[in-house]
């Protein structure tokens, strides 16, 4: 498991700077399953499952970890997949935050 999952959000400046594009990939090497998105501003994973029970589960449990940690996805909720995307607002792309939570959604799913 990768150390970001043991991580605390911290909140970002408006008008801060995102994080460097290497920066980014290195973080990445530590998220399976997870891409950057083609304009380098988000992380996205999509997550299948066997039904919708199953699937709202999986979209509680990250709105309430998404709770604690105050940095909140977008969700593409379906019937038996979730489309996760995390990005940072604050500085027009991605920050740590995002890979810290990402890494919490992977714990989520491991267990």
């Amino acid at each position: 498991m990768t150390h970001l999952v043991h991580k605390k959000c911290i909140p970002c400046s408006v008008g801060g700077k995102p994080l460097a594009a290497q920066i980014c990939q290195s973080y990445l090497n530590e998220i399976p399953n997870w891409i950057i998105t083609p304009d380098g501003k988000s992380i996205e994973r999509r997550v299948q499952f066997k039904n919708y029970y199953q699937t709202m589960a999986f979209v509680n449990a990250v709105a309430w970890m998404a709770h604690q940690e105050d940095h909140h996805p977008d969700l593409e909720v379906h019937y038996d997949h979730c489309l996760i995307r995390y990005n940072t607002h604050s500085v027009g792309g991605l920050s740590e935050n995002d890979f810290i939570c990402a890494a919490k959604v992977n714990a989520i799913l491991a267990e």
